[in-house]
């Protein structure tokens, strides 16, 4: 029997090549008789770049500044012969670089983002993809589009501050110190997001509670936003108030889509035609997928969904391993994915939870080799 195991990143505990390995590890300790493969797989967030790479292509480090402006080291790739750059903006600009204590949309910038896009220009590259999964942001791109040398001035013709707050202060946008370049790019968005920039659905109000924002700063958040795209439609005549997709990272991507030339696509599905995920389905009787946790957005298209539903595609079923299992299972099955398990056996912290990920990870895995041994009896006895 052949088991393709596809899973992706735990947040804050395992990368998806961490998952994967561990799930196999617990397969093999059950003494199942299998050939097990390995695809790590990613969404456009944790471990976009990795999945991407897996694949080949080179790592390249430089430095940058954080979402509070601090320096750091950040990692992007060049694949397709250098053609092509990936770049994992959680890297520069992401949740997992702050503290909880340090957590504030209002001061957050994508400019280390922006930074790593730079770079790629004067690389040479004709295109690139971003993942937007993970940001600590809700500055509408803008920090980004900053690197890149959009001035964003207040009413006294100064440069506006950094992160969420400084939004409400924009009264001129002078996009002259663009790089004409740019015009010559391809950008594809990679993101699992459907939700539009403002709105009840918007990015201020959904994911900004994630990113740290209490409920007045949501309402701040929402209001600098809405400030910030409407100077944008009246002095350039776009409008990515409400595109479909332009919430994702705190409308990054509506920000890139008001100045660059971009398209969004199903990150999964990028990561997952890259790697010829339906290649290696071939001759497999079961996937296995997993991720931190399954919940309602994982029907928006997140990874564990699109790993199923090619699987589905070929007759295979797939079971899914997660952390949090937040969801109608039966809704889940219908969307492809056969069944979930959480890995938590027993009432514990989620900080317990996170530390012993691994642990708790191949011990479920261990107890699934355990029953598809059962299975597999049964089939041949019958």
């Amino acid at each position: 029997m052949k088991i393709l195991i596809s899973a992706g990143a735990f947040k804050e505990s395992l990368t998806a090549a961490d998952a994967c390995a561990h799930i196999a590890r617990g397969l093999r300790e059950s003494g199942l008789n299998a050939d097990i493969e390995q695809l790590p797989i990613a969404d456009g967030g944790n471990g976009t770049l990795d999945a991407f790479l897996a694949s080949g292509g080179q790592r390249l480090t430089l430095p940058v500044l954080d979402p509070l402006q601090r320096p750091i080291q950040a990692e992007y790739g060049l694949i397709d012969a250098g053609e092509t750059a990936v770049i994992e903006m959680a890297l520069a600009s992401g949740l997992e670089l702050l503290t909880s204590a340090e957590l504030d949309p209002l001061r957050a910038t994508t400019y280390g983002a922006g930074q790593l896009m730079a770079d790629a220009l004067e690389r040479g590259v004709k295109r690139i993809i971003i993942g937007l999964g993970g940001s600590a942001t809700v500055d509408g791109g803008m920090g980004c589009l900053q690197a890149l040398g959009l001035k964003l001035l207040d009413a006294a013709g100064q440069a506006i501050s950094a992160g969420g707050a400084g939004l409400a202060d924009i009264a001129t946008i002078d996009d002259s110190g663009l790089d004409a370049r740019w015009r010559d790019i391809n950008i594809i968005i990679a993101s699992d997001v459907e939700n539009p920039a403002l709105g009840e659905k918007g990015a201020a109000r959904v994911f900004g509670p994630q990113k740290g924002a209490d409920p007045a700063m949501v309402e701040q958040l929402e209001r600098n936003l809405e400030h910030c795209f409407t100077v944008v439609y009246q002095q350039r005549g776009v409008d990515v108030r409400h595109v479909k997709g332009g919430g994702a990272a705190g409308g990054f991507a509506a920000g890139l889509m008001a100045f660059l030339s971009c398209e969004i696509v199903s990150g999964i599905d990028l990561v997952l035609e890259r790697n010829r995920f339906h290649e290696k389905l071939g001759g497999a009787a079961l996937v296995i997928t997993g991720e931190g946790q399954i919940d309602a957005q994982t029907l928006d298209g997140k990874g564990p969904l699109g790993v199923a539903k090619l699987a589905a595609a070929q007759g295979l079923p797939t079971i899914a391993l997660v952390g949090g299992l937040n969801i109608d299972d039966a809704l889940l099955h219908q969307a492809g994915v056969h069944a979930a398990f959480s890995i938590v056996d027993k009432p514990m912290p989620l900080q317990d939870a996170l530390t012993d990920a691994e642990d708790l990870l191949r011990r479920a895995a261990l107890r699934l080799g355990y029953v598809l041994q059962l299975q597999l009896r049964n089939s041949q006895e019958r």
